[in-house]
């Protein structure tokens, strides 16, 4: 593969499932070249899914593995991307051990659970929750990692992963609507405030990926009924998501800003 991001550092949130968005973006961007900083929160055994049990799976230690076994460098850290001194944290110690920041993912996200309710029986403990992990840890950590690109005076790539549930808003699923709604606003305005320093901010809107976060549903009538909502057919698996991330933070996407961008196979407009 390419060394298209060769000399460049990346930190890649939310990075340490199996079945995820965030892994095979890491993996991506370590083998185009870049030395990359992966997170997690550190979540005990206990906690993981059956077949993650199965594997022997260590989170974001078995993904820092894989990059460094295909050659690629990775540093791998526990980090509570919603604790704003946690975050700081985060930068300074990329810088410490890579000299710089260059491109940042913000993948971490909050799990489903109680918040898919109707609206009339959301607490505000719950949604407060997932608003402050998905929308205040994008924000937390656009803003540190904006201040060391600014700083740099070179230039940077602001990724920010959102979902098309911020364009769908489903019965439901009113907090992460929310919350992913207003990641695609905040990369928008961070856009605009950064274009003239060469930092570009964009949003992913991934669509149904089949990874942990679909559990819940199940893989039989009810996930075949879900498919039926994709007009190509077929679940994602994280890879589009990540080629797609991969496009914007090379040159192959210099000119695109302030974009929340829909892979989905083609979900969005089949409604």
């Amino acid at each position: 593969m390419e060394q298209e991001l060769a000399g460049k550092v990346a930190i890649v949130t939310g990075a340490g499932r199996m079945r995820s968005i965030g892994r095979p973006i890491a993996k991506l961007l370590a083998a185009a070249g870049a030395n990359v900083v992966i997170t997690g929160t550190g979540r005990p055994p206990e906690r993981y899914p059956d077949d993650e049990k199965a594997a022997g799976w260590r989170d974001i230690e078995s993904v820092a593995d894989e990059i460094r076994q295909a050659g690629g460098t990775c540093l791998a850290l526990v980090s509570d991307i919603s604790d704003e001194a946690a975050v700081e944290a985060l930068v300074a110690r990329t810088v410490a051990d890579f000299g710089r920041l260059d491109i940042v993912v913000n993948n971490a996200g909050a799990a489903r659970g109680d918040d898919r309710v109707p609206v009339t029986e959301l607490s505000y403990e719950t949604w407060k929750k997932v608003l402050v992990t998905n929308l205040d840890g994008t924000f937390l950590l656009s803003r540190a990692a904006a201040r060391q690109m600014l700083k740099q005076g070179d230039g940077g790539s602001i990724v920010n992963i959102s979902s098309i549930a911020s364009k769908l808003a489903g019965p439901n699923t009113a907090a992460y609507s929310a919350s992913k709604a207003g990641i695609n606003a905040l990369s928008r305005a961070q856009a605009l405030e950064l274009a003239a320093s060469g930092i570009r901010v964009n949003a992913v809107c991934p669509g149904i990926i089949d990874t942990y976060r679909m559990d819940d549903i199940g893989r039989g009538d009810a996930w075949r009924e879900t498919l039926k909502r994709i007009p190509l057919g077929y679940a994602g698996d994280g890879s589009e998501c990540a080629e797609m991330v991969l496009f914007l933070v090379t040159d192959h996407g210099k000119w695109i800003t302030g974009q929340a961008i829909n892979v989905d196979g083609g979900t969005v407009w089949g409604q």
